[in-house]
């Protein structure tokens, strides 16, 4: 079964990870079908790069998401609500 999850990158303490389309059997740095995005998580805010019509596509043939990726997606597509002003 494909997967779509994280690969780490990057140095000691300042991890980079891709988004990749791989085997679900294989190991986390094996050689993957496609790259179809980035996430810098220690950014502020965190970084997301992705090419939600990449990632879409390889979903309707049946990739499953990781948590994590799944939940970068649904951040991706719903975003968050922006900070009410107050009145004075």
């Amino acid at each position: 079964m494909m997967s779509m999850r994280l690969m780490r990158f990057g140095t000691k303490k300042k991890p980079t990870y891709r988004i990749v389309v791989i085997d679900s059997k294989r190991a986390r740095q094996s050689q993957a079908l496609d790259i179809v995005g980035t996430y810098t998580p220690l950014d502020d805010p965190a970084g997301v790069d992705l090419d939600l019509e990449k990632a879409k596509k390889w979903i309707a043939k049946g990739v499953r998401p990781s948590s994590t990726v799944q939940s970068l997606l649904d951040r991706l597509i719903k975003p968050a609500k922006p900070a009410r002003e107050e009145k004075a």
